[in-house]
Protein backbone atom coordinates (compact mmCIF):
# COMPACT_ATOMS: atom_id res chain seq x y z
CA UNK A 1 0.00 0.00 0.00
CA UNK A 2 1.25 3.49 -0.80
CA UNK A 3 0.19 6.41 1.42
CA UNK A 4 0.72 10.08 0.59
CA UNK A 5 0.63 12.51 3.53
CA UNK A 6 -0.33 16.01 2.37
CA UNK A 7 0.20 19.10 4.51
CA UNK A 8 0.00 22.76 3.57
CA UNK A 9 3.17 23.28 5.70
CA UNK A 10 2.60 26.97 6.35
CA UNK A 11 2.35 27.18 10.15
CA UNK A 12 5.67 25.36 10.46
CA UNK A 13 7.35 28.06 8.35
CA UNK A 14 5.88 31.10 10.10
CA UNK A 15 5.20 30.10 13.72
CA UNK A 16 8.17 29.17 15.95
CA UNK A 17 5.80 27.50 18.43
CA UNK A 18 4.58 25.09 15.75
CA UNK A 19 8.11 24.52 14.49
CA UNK A 20 9.15 23.58 18.03
CA UNK A 21 6.37 20.98 18.30
CA UNK A 22 6.77 19.63 14.75
CA UNK A 23 10.36 20.34 13.61
CA UNK A 24 9.90 18.05 10.58
CA UNK A 25 6.43 19.43 9.88
CA UNK A 26 3.09 17.85 10.72
CA UNK A 27 3.48 15.73 7.59
CA UNK A 28 6.86 14.52 8.84
CA UNK A 29 5.42 13.48 12.21
CA UNK A 30 2.57 11.57 10.55
CA UNK A 31 4.94 9.98 8.04
CA UNK A 32 7.05 8.60 10.89
CA UNK A 33 4.30 6.71 12.71
CA UNK A 34 2.74 5.38 9.51
CA UNK A 35 5.95 3.63 8.48
CA UNK A 36 5.93 -0.16 8.36
CA UNK A 37 3.25 -2.85 8.11
CA UNK A 38 3.60 -3.15 4.34
CA UNK A 39 3.16 0.57 3.73
CA UNK A 40 5.35 2.94 1.73
CA UNK A 41 4.92 6.58 2.71
CA UNK A 42 5.63 9.80 0.85
CA UNK A 43 4.78 13.42 1.64
CA UNK A 44 3.57 16.39 -0.39
CA UNK A 45 3.12 20.05 0.55
CA UNK A 46 1.27 23.06 -0.79
CA UNK A 47 4.25 24.97 -2.22
CA UNK A 48 5.45 22.12 -4.45
CA UNK A 49 4.47 22.16 -8.15
CA UNK A 50 0.85 20.97 -8.38
CA UNK A 51 0.98 20.95 -4.55
CA UNK A 52 2.98 17.74 -4.81
CA UNK A 53 -0.08 15.91 -6.15
CA UNK A 54 0.94 15.26 -9.73
CA UNK A 55 -0.87 12.72 -11.90
CA UNK A 56 1.89 10.18 -11.22
CA UNK A 57 1.68 10.71 -7.44
CA UNK A 58 -2.10 10.40 -7.35
CA UNK A 59 -2.09 7.36 -9.59
CA UNK A 60 0.16 5.42 -7.21
CA UNK A 61 -1.53 6.68 -4.02
CA UNK A 62 -3.83 4.18 -2.32
CA UNK A 63 -4.66 6.45 0.63
CA UNK A 64 -4.22 10.22 0.86
CA UNK A 65 -3.93 11.82 4.33
CA UNK A 66 -4.83 15.55 4.31
CA UNK A 67 -3.97 18.33 6.81
CA UNK A 68 -4.70 21.97 5.99
CA UNK A 69 -5.73 25.10 7.86
CA UNK A 70 -4.79 28.65 6.83
CA UNK A 71 -4.32 28.21 3.08
CA UNK A 72 -7.32 26.22 1.87
CA UNK A 73 -8.06 28.81 -0.83
CA UNK A 74 -4.56 28.44 -2.28
CA UNK A 75 -5.19 24.86 -3.34
CA UNK A 76 -5.77 24.94 -7.09
CA UNK A 77 -9.21 23.85 -8.25
CA UNK A 78 -7.64 21.64 -10.93
CA UNK A 79 -5.81 19.65 -8.25
CA UNK A 80 -9.00 19.37 -6.20
CA UNK A 81 -10.80 17.94 -9.24
CA UNK A 82 -8.07 15.35 -9.75
CA UNK A 83 -8.16 14.28 -6.09
CA UNK A 84 -11.96 14.11 -6.23
CA UNK A 85 -11.82 11.87 -9.30
CA UNK A 86 -9.32 9.55 -7.62
CA UNK A 87 -11.54 9.23 -4.53
CA UNK A 88 -14.48 8.23 -6.72
CA UNK A 89 -12.21 5.67 -8.40
CA UNK A 90 -11.36 4.14 -5.01
CA UNK A 91 -8.49 6.06 -3.41
CA UNK A 92 -8.98 6.39 0.36
CA UNK A 93 -8.99 9.86 1.93
CA UNK A 94 -8.22 10.65 5.59
CA UNK A 95 -9.10 14.26 6.47
CA UNK A 96 -7.57 15.52 9.72
CA UNK A 97 -8.57 18.35 12.06
CA UNK A 98 -8.97 21.67 10.20
CA UNK A 99 -9.02 19.83 6.88
CA UNK A 100 -12.80 19.93 7.42
CA UNK A 101 -12.67 23.30 5.60
CA UNK A 102 -10.52 22.06 2.72
CA UNK A 103 -11.87 22.38 -0.79
CA UNK A 104 -11.73 18.63 -1.33
CA UNK A 105 -13.67 17.74 1.84
CA UNK A 106 -16.36 20.37 1.20
CA UNK A 107 -16.71 19.18 -2.39
CA UNK A 108 -17.13 15.58 -1.29
CA UNK A 109 -19.58 16.49 1.48
CA UNK A 110 -21.61 19.06 -0.48
CA UNK A 111 -22.10 21.23 2.65
CA UNK A 112 -20.35 24.15 4.35
CA UNK A 113 -18.58 21.84 6.88
CA UNK A 114 -18.67 24.75 9.35
CA UNK A 115 -18.56 24.38 13.14
CA UNK A 116 -17.89 26.19 16.43
CA UNK A 117 -14.30 26.47 17.73
CA UNK A 118 -12.29 27.85 20.63
CA UNK A 119 -8.61 27.76 21.66
CA UNK A 120 -8.45 27.47 25.46
CA UNK A 121 -6.12 24.56 26.30
CA UNK A 122 -9.09 22.29 27.03
CA UNK A 123 -9.11 18.61 27.85
CA UNK A 124 -10.75 16.57 25.08
CA UNK A 125 -12.23 13.14 25.72
CA UNK A 126 -13.09 11.16 22.59
CA UNK A 127 -15.64 8.45 23.43
CA UNK A 128 -15.89 5.31 21.29
CA UNK A 129 -19.56 5.00 20.27
CA UNK A 130 -19.04 2.12 17.81
CA UNK A 131 -16.69 -0.35 19.52
CA UNK A 132 -17.15 -2.91 16.73
CA UNK A 133 -15.66 -0.63 14.07
CA UNK A 134 -12.14 -1.40 12.74
CA UNK A 135 -11.12 2.23 13.35
CA UNK A 136 -11.26 1.56 17.09
CA UNK A 137 -8.99 -1.51 17.06
CA UNK A 138 -6.55 -1.22 19.97
CA UNK A 139 -8.41 1.71 21.55
CA UNK A 140 -10.10 1.62 24.97
CA UNK A 141 -13.45 3.17 25.84
CA UNK A 142 -12.12 6.66 25.17
CA UNK A 143 -9.05 8.70 24.24
CA UNK A 144 -8.14 11.58 26.54
CA UNK A 145 -6.04 14.49 25.26
CA UNK A 146 -4.87 16.94 27.91
CA UNK A 147 -4.82 20.07 25.73
CA UNK A 148 -6.63 20.61 22.44
CA UNK A 149 -8.59 23.15 20.42
CA UNK A 150 -12.34 22.83 20.87
CA UNK A 151 -14.61 22.00 17.95
CA UNK A 152 -18.33 22.09 18.78
CA UNK A 153 -21.64 21.16 17.22
CA UNK A 154 -23.39 21.82 15.03
CA UNK A 155 -20.92 20.36 12.53
CA UNK A 156 -22.45 21.05 9.11
CA UNK A 157 -21.75 17.75 7.36
CA UNK A 158 -24.10 15.16 5.88
CA UNK A 159 -25.17 12.44 8.29
CA UNK A 160 -22.09 10.18 8.42
CA UNK A 161 -22.35 6.67 7.09
CA UNK A 162 -20.80 5.64 10.40
CA UNK A 163 -20.24 7.66 13.57
CA UNK A 164 -17.36 6.04 15.45
CA UNK A 165 -16.26 8.53 18.13
CA UNK A 166 -17.80 11.55 19.89
CA UNK A 167 -15.75 14.21 21.64
CA UNK A 168 -16.56 15.94 24.92
CA UNK A 169 -14.65 19.11 25.81
CA UNK A 170 -13.87 20.63 29.18
CA UNK A 171 -15.97 23.69 28.33
CA UNK A 172 -19.05 21.51 27.78
CA UNK A 173 -19.31 21.15 24.00
CA UNK A 174 -19.54 17.86 22.13
CA UNK A 175 -18.50 17.00 18.57
CA UNK A 176 -18.75 14.15 16.05
CA UNK A 177 -15.02 13.56 15.93
CA UNK A 178 -14.53 10.30 13.97
CA UNK A 179 -16.84 9.75 11.01
CA UNK A 180 -16.79 7.71 7.81
CA UNK A 181 -18.32 8.34 4.40
CA UNK A 182 -18.44 6.52 1.06
CA UNK A 183 -18.24 8.40 -2.23
CA UNK A 184 -18.12 6.37 -5.44
CA UNK A 185 -15.66 3.54 -4.80
CA UNK A 186 -13.76 5.60 -2.21
CA UNK A 187 -13.80 5.50 1.57
CA UNK A 188 -13.39 8.74 3.54
CA UNK A 189 -12.51 9.22 7.20
CA UNK A 190 -12.74 12.49 9.11
CA UNK A 191 -10.77 12.57 12.40
CA UNK A 192 -10.90 15.73 14.52
CA UNK A 193 -7.80 16.04 16.81
CA UNK A 194 -4.62 17.74 15.63
CA UNK A 195 -4.31 21.48 16.31
CA UNK A 196 -0.90 22.64 15.12
CA UNK A 197 0.38 24.08 18.43
CA UNK A 198 -0.28 20.89 20.44
CA UNK A 199 1.69 17.63 20.26
CA UNK A 200 -1.45 15.64 19.43
CA UNK A 201 0.15 13.58 16.66
CA UNK A 202 2.60 12.11 19.17
CA UNK A 203 -0.29 10.68 21.20
CA UNK A 204 -0.19 6.90 20.78
CA UNK A 205 -3.96 6.43 20.61
CA UNK A 206 -4.33 9.21 18.04
CA UNK A 207 -1.61 7.55 15.99
CA UNK A 208 -3.39 4.20 16.30
CA UNK A 209 -6.68 5.61 14.99
CA UNK A 210 -4.92 7.12 11.96
CA UNK A 211 -3.09 3.84 11.31
CA UNK A 212 -6.41 2.00 11.53
CA UNK A 213 -8.01 4.56 9.22
CA UNK A 214 -5.35 4.06 6.56
CA UNK A 215 -5.95 0.30 6.62
CA UNK A 216 -9.74 0.71 6.54
CA UNK A 217 -9.77 3.26 3.71
CA UNK A 218 -7.40 1.33 1.44
CA UNK A 219 -9.01 0.54 -1.92
CA UNK A 220 -10.19 -2.92 -2.84
CA UNK A 221 -9.70 -4.43 -6.29
CA UNK A 222 -13.28 -3.94 -7.46
CA UNK A 223 -13.39 -1.70 -10.55
CA UNK A 224 -15.62 1.35 -10.60
CA UNK A 225 -19.04 0.63 -12.19
CA UNK A 226 -19.53 1.48 -15.86
CA UNK A 227 -22.04 4.27 -16.48
CA UNK A 228 -23.80 5.70 -19.51
CA UNK A 229 -25.51 4.16 -22.52
CA UNK A 230 -25.38 0.35 -22.52
CA UNK A 231 -26.11 -1.08 -25.96
CA UNK A 232 -25.20 -4.69 -25.17
CA UNK A 233 -28.03 -6.30 -23.14
CA UNK A 234 -27.32 -9.36 -21.03
CA UNK A 235 -30.21 -11.25 -22.63
CA UNK A 236 -31.65 -11.30 -26.14
CA UNK A 237 -34.48 -8.81 -26.41
CA UNK A 238 -37.35 -10.34 -28.40
CA UNK A 239 -39.07 -8.17 -31.02
CA UNK A 240 -42.47 -7.06 -29.70
CA UNK A 241 -44.11 -6.18 -33.01
CA UNK A 242 -46.17 -3.12 -33.71
CA UNK A 243 -48.04 -1.39 -30.90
Amino acid sequence: MHVTVWNENRHEKTNPEVRKVYPEGIHGAIEQFLQGEGRSISTAVLDEPEHGLTDDVLKKTDVLVWWGHKAHDEVEDEVVEKVHARVLEGMGLIVLHSGHFSKIFRKLMGTSCDLKWREADETERLWVVDPSHPLTEGIGEYIEIEREEMYGEHFDIPTPDELVMMSWFEGGEVFRSLCTFHRGNGRIVYFRPGHETYPTYYHKDVQRVIQNAVQWAAPNTRPRPVYGNHNDPLETIQPKGDL
